[in-house]
Parts: structure tokens; C-alpha cells; sequence
């Protein structure tokens, strides 16, 4: 049966109109994922600057992580935020929180910003985006993820989120939430 769609349709193809649809309904590179503070975190997986595993269950059973998503390693913004964590590590080590970084940059850029800047905490390499999806951070239709703060606790659940573009921002919620944890 041929409808005013069809010539549309074919020239789409069956790979472009699953995406088509998956976009409309909010289900491409993350979008539609829209985690609140209660839920559950998704249970990833990564690998960091060294090539090393590093899973979120298994630091969750240690303490608090603090899990933030930056846009580009050394750009001003990114550079201030880690500044910023690194600066504040020995009182988020006291707090009983880790703090992982997430980018889509390589290992080998995440290592050369932790040498450039001192970094004292680790820093996954989400170079596919799958981290950046799960959370729901891409953004849309870039090989980047927008600056947004996880706090999770003990039992996985979030119990703070920071969704700015400020550098600022994201330390100072996140020094008020980490205050909070007993």
C-alpha cells in the first residue's frame, strides 16, 4: 500500500526511522533518562585514567561517591571544578566520599590533566558516551557530557543532584550535601 509517506519512508530507511522514532520518544543517547534524588543510580562500570575497572557498586560499599560529569578535560570551567574537589579532598576523604570524574575524553587526556593540575581522585573515560547515557548527561548530539554532580550514598540511591553549567555551582551544593552525610 502506498501512502504520501512511503517515497519518505524508503528514503529514511528502516536504521533511520528507528532512530527517528527512539528520538521522538525520548529513548536516543540517553535522552528521556531523567534520574531523581531517591532513585537508585545506575550501576556502571568504567574504566579510569590507567586503564584500571573501576565499579560504582563496590565503591558505594566503601562510602558516598561523588560522581560528576564534565564537559572536556583542561577547558576553564572543567579545570576549575576539579581544582575545586581536589582542593577540598582531605575534608571529602574525612566525609567518607570518593570522587570519581566522567568525560568523554581518552585515558590519555584524562592522565595528562591530572599531572597539569594535581589531581588526587580518579577520572573515567566514558569514550562511547554509554556512562554519560546511562545518567542521562550527553549532550544532545555531541560527543560530550553537560557538567552535572551525583552525590550517591552507601545504598546507591542519589541523594543530591547539581545540573548547572557553573563550575561554582556544583562545589557549592556538593560541599552543602556532603555536609549533610553522617
Amino acid at each position: 500500500m502506498q501512502t504520501q509517506w512511503s517515497p519518505w519512508l524508503r528514503k529514511l530507511g528502516l536504521v533511520g526511522l528507528v532512530s527517528l522514532v527512539a528520538s521522538g520518544f525520548g529513548l536516543a543517547q540517553g535522552d528521556g533518562v531523567k534520574l531523581k534524588v531517591g532513585e537508585l543510580a545506575p550501576p556502571i562500570v568504567g574504566l579510569d585514567q590507567d586503564g584500571r575497572e573501576w565499579k560504582l557498586a563496590a565503591a558505594t560499599g566503601r562510602g558516598a561517591v561523588l560522581l560528576y560529569f564534565y564537559p572536556k578535560d583542561d577547558t576553564p570551567g572543567c579545570t576549575q571544578e576539579a581544582c575545586g574537589l581536589r582542593d577540598r579532598m582531605s575534608e571529602l576523604k574525612a566525609q567518607g566520599v570518593e570522587v570519581v570524574g566522567v568525560s568523554f575524553d581518552d585515558a590519555a587526556s584524562h592522565r595528562q590533566f591530572i599531572a597539569k593540575h594535581g589531581l588526587n581522585f580518579r577520572l573515567l573515560a566514558d569514550t562511547d558516551g554509554k556512562i554519560a547515557d546511562a545518567y542521562g548527561v550527553r549532550m544532545p548530539g555531541r560527543a560530550m557530557a553537560r557538567r552535572v554532580s551525583f552525590l550517591i550514598g552507601r545504598d546507591g540511591k542519589i541523594l543530591h543532584i547539581t545540573d548547572s553549567s557553573a563550575a561554582e555551582v556544583h562545589l557549592r551544593e556538593m560541599r552543602a550535601a556532603t555536609a549533610k552525610l553522617k
